[in-house]
């Protein structure tokens, strides 16, 4: 089973965001093919569950997860920074 990890700091704004939206069950987490050999990260609001997500849920807060990107989601920390 993979797993993921939500800090704190993450969980706080996840839960911040979503109440300000006053909507939405959590985060959602993808990859998507980027460059010639690379992937990105794509960050989403999860409005609803899809019955084949992952669900990881850590500090009252749940990042939702296609089946298509756990493996190379396995092992990964969901953290938030405020810089500047």
């Amino acid at each position: 089973m993979a797993h993921l990890t939500i800090t704190p700091a993450a969980a706080n704004q996840i839960r911040r965001v979503l109440e300000e939206r006053g909507q939405g069950l959590g985060l959602r987490v993808a990859v998507k093919p980027s460059g010639c050999s690379g992937y990105s990260y794509v960050l989403d609001f999860a409005d609803e569950a899809q019955a084949e997500d992952a669900l990881f849920e850590e500090h009252d807060a749940r990042v939702y997860v296609a089946p298509d990107a756990l493996e190379m989601l396995d092992g990964s920390e969901v953290d938030y920074v405020n810089e500047g």
